[in-house]
C-alpha cells in the first residue's frame, strides 16, 4: 500500500477576511491548492488561481508537469476553488456527489432564469459554469491509498475534505470548513453559509480528526489542539 505525500502549491486568500474587520472585497478571493501523491495517482486539490498563473506555482512546487496530474478534486463546486481546473483537460475533475448534484441544480436555474429575463451576461456566466460542473465526476469514497473523502457539510451543501491518515500522523485538507488559521484559533466559520449550524458541527469534527490542517484559504498548520503532538 502506498503511503500518500502532499505539499502546498498555492496558499489561498479570502476576498474579504471578515476576522480582519473586513466587509467588503479588497482582493482576489482563491482557494489554498494542495498536491497529494499516492502511488502512480497526482491529485491537485482546488486549483483556484486562474490557469497561467496556477501551472507557474506548479513548476515552482513540484517537479511533476501538469500532464502528470491524474486527478483535480473540488472541496466546493465554485469558481474560486476552481479557476485553474482547464489547465489539466487530461486529468478526471472528482467532486464530493451531493456537492456535484447541488451545484448543477443551481446552476441550471440560474440559467434557466437567465434566459427567461433575457439576462445575456448571467447566461454566458451560468452556461459556462454549469459546463465545467457537468464535466466534473463524483468523487469515490477512496481516490488512492491513504486518500479518503471526508465529508464537511455547512459551507455548502456537499462540501469536502479529504483525508490522510499517515504512519505518524493525521492531515485533512479541510477546504472552507476551516478557512484560515484565524478561523480555526477562534473557532469560527465563513459567513454566509449554507448551513450554519452543520458547518460549525463539520468544523468540530475536523479539529477532532486531525493532527495537522489544510486550511481553505491559508497555508498548512498544526492543530492547536495537538500541541502535545
Amino acid at each position: 500500500m502506498a503511503i500518500p505525500t502532499f505539499r502546498v502549491i498555492s496558499i489561498g486568500a479570502l476576498a474579504a477576511h471578515p476576522l480582519w474587520e473586513e466587509s467588503r472585497p479588497v482582493r482576489t478571493g482563491h482557494a489554498t491548492c494542495s498536491l497529494i501523491e499516492s502511488g502512480d495517482t497526482r491529485i491537485l486539490v482546488d486549483p483556484g488561481l486562474p490557469p497561467a498563473a496556477m501551472l507557474a506555482r506548479l513548476s515552482e512546487r513540484a517537479p511533476q508537469p501538469a500532464s502528470a496530474i491524474t486527478h483535480v478534486f473540488l472541496t466546493q463546486l465554485d469558481p474560486e476553488h476552481a479557476r485553474g481546473i482547464t489547465a489539466f483537460p487530461n486529468a478526471t475533475w472528482l467532486v464530493n456527489e451531493p456537492e456535484r448534484d447541488a451545484a448543477i441544480a443551481t446552476l441550471r436555474e440560474q440559467l434557466e432564469h437567465a434566459r427567461e429575463t433575457g439576462d445575456p451576461e448571467t447566461e454566458a456566466m451560468a452556461t459556462e459554469r454549469l459546463t465545467l460542473a457537468e464535466r466534473t465526476r463524483p468523487a469515490p469514497d477512496r481516490l488512492a491509498d491513504g486518500v479518503d473523502l471526508f465529508p464537511l457539510p455547512g459551507v455548502t451543501p456537499g462540501s469536502c475534505g479529504l483525508l490522510l491518515p499517515l504512519p505518524i500522523r493525521t492531515i485533512l485538507i479541510a477546504g472552507d470548513a476551516v478557512a484560515t488559521r484565524e478561523h480555526l484559533l477562534q473557532a469560527k466559520v465563513l459567513p454566509g453559509c449554507h448551513d450554519v449550524d452543520l458547518a460549525m458541527e463539520s468544523f468540530r469534527e475536523a479539529i477532532e480528526i486531525a493532527d495537522e490542517l489544510v486550511p481553505g484559504r491559508d497555508e498548512a498548520m498544526v492543530n492547536p489542539a495537538r500541541r502535545g503532538f
